[in-house]
C-alpha cells in the first residue's frame, strides 16, 4: 500500500502510547492520519463509527484502541469484553463495507507463557487473565469474520513518548527511592512505540494481512529492563530482583511471553533492531535523562 496522500482513521491514536507513535509515523510517510480517542468517536456504537467513518472516507482503518487496565479487567469484565472482544469484528465489518484495509493491535498475554521457546504468530492463544481472553476473544472474531484485508499485529511491554509506562515510571520512582524491587521471573520481549509504528508501516507497504508479531529484537525479564534503564539514567538507585510471588496482582501474567519476530523479518527483510538500542533512544533522547557516554 502507498501511503502517501492516504486518508487513515487511527482508533486510540490522539492519546494511547502506541496510537500517538502510529500517528506520528503515518503523518512522516506524508499519510493523513485522523487520531480519534473515546472522546471523539465511541467505537461500541457501530452507528457513531459509521457515522464518522462517511464523513472522513478513510483508505486505512487501523484500531490502537483497547481496555488495557489489567488488573482492573479483572473486576470490569463486561467493560474489557466491549472493547477487545466486541468493537474489533465491529471495526473490521466497516472496512470491508469500504473495501479499505484494517489494522488491529493484540498483545502478547493471548498467550499462557507456558512455552520456553518465542511463540509464533499461529500458535494457539491460551490466556489466563480476562485481559488476555478479552483480546484472544477479539483476535478470534476477526479470523471468524475472515475479511482478507485484515492484519492482526501482536505486540508486547511497550514503552515510548507521550505516556506513562513500565520505564518512566521506574525511572520516576527511582528519584525519590534507592531500592526498587522489580520482578524478574517473568520474560518477554520490550518494545518501543515509534519502531512498532514503523514496523507496521512496511508491513503496509508489503500489503501484510494475517497475524504478525512486532516488538524488538531480544528478550528480557522487567528487572532487566528497568536496571538498563536505571543505568542509562545514571541514577543512584538498586533495583533489587524479586520473584513474581512477592508483588501477588489480580491479573495472572504470563511467565514466558517472548513474540517470535521471524514472520516479519521475512516478509519485509527488516531485522528490528534491539531492545536496548531502541531503551537509549528513549531514556536519553526522548526523555532527555541520563547523558550519552
Amino acid at each position: 500500500m502507498q501511503l502517501k496522500g492516504k486518508g487513515v482513521v487511527i482508533f486510540g491514536g490522539r492519546t494511547g502510547l502506541l496510537g500517538q507513535a502510529l500517528t506520528r509515523a503515518f503523518r512522516l510517510a506524508g499519510a493523513r492520519p485522523v487520531p480519534l480517542s473515546s472522546q471523539d468517536c465511541d467505537i461500541l456504537d457501530p452507528r457513531s463509527v459509521e457515522l464518522l467513518l462517511d464523513r472522513r472516507d478513510p483508505d486505512l482503518i487501523v484500531n490502537a484502541a483497547a481496555y488495557t487496565q489489567v488488573d482492573l479487567a479483572e473486576e470490569q469484565e463486561e467493560m474489557a469484553f466491549a472493547l477487545n472482544a466486541t468493537a474489533p469484528p465491529l471495526l473490521a465489518s466497516l472496512a470491508a463495507k469500504r473495501l479499505v484495509p484494517f489494522v488491529h493491535f493484540s498483545t502478547d498475554f493471548v498467550f499462557r507463557g507456558t512455552k520456553r521457546t518465542p511463540y509464533q504468530p499461529y500458535d494457539e492463544p491460551d490466556p489466563f487473565s480476562v485481559y488476555g481472553i478479552s483480546k484472544a476473544d477479539g483476535e478470534r472474531g476477526l479470523l471468524r469474520f475472515g475479511y482478507e484485508r485484515t492484519l492482526i499485529i501482536r505486540t508486547s511491554w511497550l514503552f515510548g513518548p507521550g505516556k506513562m509506562n513500565f520505564v518512566e515510571n521506574i525511572l520516576t520512582l527511582c528519584e525519590t527511592r534507592n531500592t526498587l524491587t522489580v520482578v524478574n521471573d517473568q520474560m518477554g520481549s520490550p518494545a518501543y512505540t515509534p519502531d512498532v509504528a514503523a514496523y507496521t508501516l512496511a508491513l503496509l507497504a508489503r500489503d501484510e494481512t494475517g497475524i504478525h508479531h512486532l516488538a524488538n529484537s531480544g528478550e528480557a525479564t522487567w528487572h532487566a529492563l528497568a536496571t538498563q534503564a536505571v543505568t542509562l539514567a545514571g541514577l543512584d538507585c538498586h533495583v533489587e530482583p524479586v520473584p513474581t510471588s512477592a508483588y501477588p496482582t489480580k491479573a495472572v501474567r504470563p511467565a514466558y511471553s517472548v513474540l517470535d519476530l521471524s514472520r516479519f523479518i521475512q516478509a519485509t527483510g527488516v531485522t528490528p533492531r534491539h531492545w536496548q538500542q531502541a531503551l537509549a533512544d528513549y531514556v536519553l533522547g526522548d526523555l532527555k535523562r541520563g547523558s550519552v557516554i
